[in-house]
């Protein structure tokens, strides 16, 4: 039965498949945990003798009372009032002094386990595969970043530490009441078992509603990015009214889990708080009526006092840091959730051997139940320059990030040199090969800095090559500072041709043998985009090329031309071959040639 009746969890909704990244599970958890305290027992080892040395110290003062109140009692008191008192006085001196040393150890090691641990969920978010990150969304990652950090801060920072301190007080002051009075030492747990009963009523409930509160946070942060990414598509279909309502029930879910840890947490503290008063209610009655029994004295009834008093902190600070905990430990496991993605390092169908990119009856939708591609295989040989051409909305891009390992098919397989491009982590992909498309991004620095982002120990001799292998080395060389001259926000401003040409540059420094080029070129005019397709190809002999065009003539240059409508693969062949076809590709040509 439950310890009361009342609010209940908010119903979960049916919805789709999900896409987040998973959530660890509780054996995950605690070997991580193991993990970090092997990492950092140097640190826990001085952490708790510091506080030992601090709690032995503060045991002194009650049994220093207890010895004063005695000896009054008997009328002996001449001549240890002021020895009891130095004793008192000594003993606080050494608790605040090990106290302020336990606390700055505890500070400093749980700063070096948070860093730890931020840099565990870096590395390994980083070296996801890039198919796993697009399933995902943005929106879960960068909450488990943010969010789950700054909440699991507090828990590691605190928590942690003050919680195996408080521990090892309690064990103490325990220990102290049993030397000075066994009955008494039963006394002070008269309030247990309504404590161990209110607790385990929570704590049955708190930690999956604490993973549902963050998982509902997480869904709220990502239909905010999804619709803020997506603006000009959310006004262009007049989709707002649908957004805000998604928002809204998002929101509502998340506000409702809130609630119901805000009322867990309304019933257990004041039931709490009860055993607590509980506690030094009956030590103090039951120890008056066992000292008029004259079964124990009057100064161990002093001191039993004082240290089931002494029992209230240590408690407290491990129910609520427990309590702290569970908040701690949903966000942790999130972060930790990134380690249950398979090891693409570790996984031998991710290591190619070769460099055949090949795709395999390849299925894909943005939308469960509806697909973009339908059933493509496509063999791109070594070497070979491979155009994809169609209408707009054929799904050619989608194809393209599919090759390039930036999705993961939905059915089917992309694989490179025999292994599944989308079960590659990131770095190997983009070292094997590399996507540009429309969408460039210059970073906040200088010149040099945004051309080594492709290449870090590249010198000027090969950054300049570069520039000029994409036509860039002119305006490059004209900018105040040259190579050193700030761009990005709040520096010199680029164009957006210049900004592709840039990108294209780091392209050349990247040096990946696989390239997908989503019109790498539209942003220039047809005759400057025709001089630079002529310099790229001088760069890009003996490299696969995966060309998506709507310029034709990046066509007629392919060795291989794939037309893809309406998700699929109409028509494949040479230029020759397809225009003496008379079908779709021919029908493009002409239109195109006509055109101009």
């Amino acid at each position: 039965m439950p310890l009361v009746r009342g609010m209940k969890p908010p119903a979960v909704q049916e919805q789709g498949p999900t896409t987040m990244l998973p959530v660890a599970g509780p054996a995950t958890v605690r070997s991580y945990v193991r993990m970090l305290a092997r990492r950092h027992r140097r640190g826990f080892a001085t952490v708790i003798a510091l506080h030992s040395t601090a709690t032995l110290a503060g045991l002194v003062g009650p049994w220093v009372l207890g010895s004063l109140v005695d000896s009054l009692s008997a009328g002996d008191a001449r001549g240890r009032i002021l020895p009891a008192v130095g004793w008192y006085l000594g003993a606080l001196l050494v608790q605040s002094v090990f106290i302020g040393l336990s606390r700055l150890r505890g500070s400093i090691l749980g700063e070096e386990v948070l860093a730890d641990l931020r840099e565990d969920f870096l590395v390994r978010s980083v070296a996801l595969p890039p198919g796993v990150l697009e399933r995902a969304g943005t929106g879960d990652l960068v909450s488990r970043g943010t969010t789950d950090i700054d909440r699991l801060a507090k828990s590691v920072r605190e928590a942690v530490p003050e919680l195996a301190v408080a521990v090892v007080s309690v064990v103490l002051v325990l220990g102290a009441l049993v030397l000075t009075s066994p009955l008494l030492a039963v006394t002070s747990l008269i309030g247990l078992p309504l404590l161990l009963v209110s607790s385990r009523w929570y704590f049955r409930r708190a930690p999956h509603s604490y993973r549902a509160e963050s998982a509902g946070y997480a869904a709220v942060n990502t239909v905010l990015a999804e619709t803020v990414d997506a603006g000009r598509t959310v006004e262009a279909l007049r989709l707002g009214d649908e957004r805000v309502r998604l928002t809204d029930r998002k929101i509502g879910e998340w506000v409702a889990w809130e609630r119901y840890t805000l009322w867990l947490r309304s019933v257990w503290f004041p039931t709490v708080d009860a055993t607590y008063a509980l506690a030094v209610l009956g030590t103090l009655t039951l120890g008056g009526v066992f000292a008029v029994r004259g079964w124990i004295g009057v100064g161990q009834l002093t001191t039993g006092v004082l240290y089931a008093q002494a029992l209230v902190h240590p408690v407290d600070m491990i129910l609520r840091w427990y309590d702290e905990l569970q908040i701690g430990q949903a966000s942790l496991a999130r972060l930790v959730g990134v380690r249950e993605v398979a090891d693409p390092e570790t996984d031998p169908e991710s290591r190619p051997d070769g460099r055949r990119l090949h795709a395999d009856d390849v299925r894909f939708g943005y939308r469960e139940g509806s697909d973009v591609l339908h059933g493509i295989s496509l063999d791109v040989a070594p070497g070979s320059r491979v155009a994809l051409v169609g209408p707009s909305g054929a799904g050619k891009s989608t194809l393209g990030r599919l090759l390039a390992g930036i999705y993961a098919p939905g059915r089917g397989r992309v694989t490179l040199g025999g292994a599944a491009l989308a079960a590659m982590p990131a770095e190997r992909v983009r070292s094997e090969v590399a996507l540009v498309n429309q969408e460039h991004h210059v970073f906040v620095g200088t010149l040099r800095d945004n051309l080594r982002l492709a290449r870090p120990d590249a010198d000027d001799t090969h950054l300049r090559e570069a520039l000029a292998a994409v036509d860039a080395d002119g305006w490059a060389d004209a900018l105040p500072e040259g190579l050193d001259t700030e761009v990005g926000s709040g520096g010199a401003a680029l164009t957006p041709a210049q900004a592709q040409q840039l990108a294209l540059a780091r392209l050349v420094l990247a040096d990946p043998h696989t390239l997908v080029l989503d019109e790498a070129t539209s942003l220039l005019d047809p005759r400057a985009a025709r001089h630079l397709e002529r310099s790229l190809s001088r760069v890009l002999a003996g490299r696969t090329v995966i060309a998506i065009a709507h310029r034709l003539h990046t066509a007629h240059d392919a060795d291989v031309i794939a037309v893809v409508e309406q998700g699929r693969i109409s028509e494949y062949g040479s230029h020759p071959d397809l225009v003496a076809a008379e079908g779709p590709y021919a029908a493009l040509w002409r239109s195109w040639r006509d055109e101009r």
